[in-house]
């Protein structure tokens, strides 16, 4: 089995709704693979742990391109969401 994991932030702006952040540089990574991404209780410049573990957006993964990587998605929960936040990824064939 190929794996592989890491962090990255999503960032909403000003104000978005939704956005995406591309993970690449995953050369391992299969048609097949399963991926998964998640808020992680860690500050951003733009918000406290706190607002990450009470507030933050649903975020999700899919999108894979074999060899090249994946697509985190991220979604307010209420209406707009602002700034960065902190995410964690995983993906296993």
């Amino acid at each position: 089995m190929t794996a592989a994991q890491g962090r990255t932030t999503i960032d909403f702006g000003a104000g978005a709704t939704n956005v995406t952040a591309e993970i690449t540089g995953q050369a391992a990574i299969a048609a097949t693979a399963e991926v998964d991404a998640w808020l992680i209780a860690e500050a951003t410049a733009d918000h406290s742990v706190d607002e990450h573990v009470i507030e933050g957006p649903t975020v999700l993964a899919g999108a894979v391109t074999p060899g090249v990587g994946f697509t985190i998605h991220a979604a307010a929960k209420d209406g707009r969401a602002y700034g960065q936040w902190s995410v964690a990824w995983v993906w296993s064939n």
